[in-house]
């Protein structure tokens, strides 16, 4: 984060918003900066990421789904706008350290031990320490003395829309990143390398909530791609995980999901509608409000 501070500070705080008696490298200033920061930088990628994949991925036709809610996309939004500012203060503390020297953050590939094989090799290995970690927070997440203080909100959404994708209670949308920030206190990471990630984090956490439900087959055990997602908001206990379903898979809650198998989502919308029961046009209710439907044998949870 002190690449992003240091441009910052270059080209737009130190000439235009700061006094010049407050030091670059004062602790007071640098933590109002990160704050500034954290909040714009997450705000940007949420709204600029998820606006791109909503207009130009997001398959619409899934607003026909009866679990789809009424103004959805502007609740997801609000409720994310309002968690964001909450979960950059403990993050910003994270920040602060990395900016401090305490992480093992290194600026030059000579820095790293093992030259470029090191820089390949910490990008795998923060994919799948990342995943693994964020599979058991996920699913302490789903402890039933834990989901309703913490995580339920973020399974209001049961058809996501890329949106959803950062509409969580603060706590669980801290605890869900939590990893990627501590990773570079336990392994050497190249700076512009974590930016990337930090970048691609926000990318994929989007993609598994944009309803494209498209796997390469070769793909579809390994990836945990939207389909899975979307059967882990609609059934709840199963496909933890972020980026694959190894963890899941050994723990137990690996699901196939069931929109590649004809019964998901797109599915039930085309069955609705044959028995008259959807509209074809815009989704309404045709007959009556649609209650209680089974998708794919399995009665979606109201937790």
């Amino acid at each position: 984060m002190d690449l992003v501070l240091a441009v910052a500070d270059h080209y737009v705080l130190t000439p235009y918003v700061y006094p010049s008696s407050w030091a670059e490298d004062g602790a007071v200033r640098q933590i109002l900066s990160l704050l500034v920061l954290t909040n714009l930088g997450a705000a940007v990628l949420y709204l600029g990421l998820g606006a791109i994949s909503y207009y130009c991925i997001f398959d619409h036709n899934l607003k026909k789904h009866p679990h789809y809610l009424e103004n959805q996309v502007q609740r997801e939004i609000k409720y994310s706008l309002t968690s964001l500012p909450v979960i950059s203060i403990p993050t910003v503390a994270l920040f602060f350290a990395e900016v401090r020297g305490y992480s093992k953050l290194y600026d030059n590939v000579s820095d790293s031990p093992l030259g470029w094989p090191g820089l390949f090799l910490s990008m795998i290995s923060f994919l799948f320490f990342t995943d693994m970690c964020i599979y058991w927070i996920h699913r302490f997440l789903h402890h039933k003395l834990i989901y309703k203080l913490f995580h339920k909100p973020h399974h209001i959404w049961k058809i996501p829309s890329p949106f959803a994708s950062h509409a969580f209670h603060p706590v669980d949308g801290f605890m869900q990143g939590l990893p990627y920030h501590i990773y570079p206190f336990f392994f050497p990471l190249h700076k512009v390398l974590y930016l990337a990630l930090y970048v691609f984090v926000n990318i994929w956490t989007i993609s598994i909530h944009d309803g494209d439900y498209r796997v390469p087959n070769s793909l579809t055990s390994v990836i945990n791609g939207a389909a899975h997602h979307t059967d882990h908001h609609l059934f709840f206990d199963f496909n933890y995980g972020q980026y694959f379903t190894l963890w899941d898979r050994l723990g137990g809650s690996y699901r196939h999901p069931s929109a590649l198998m004809g019964k998901g989502p797109h599915d039930l919308i085309k069955k609705l509608q044959a028995e008259g029961k959807l509209d074809r046009d815009n989704g309404s209710k045709a007959n009556g409000k649609v209650n209680g439907h089974v998708q794919n044998g399995v009665r979606s949870k109201e937790e």
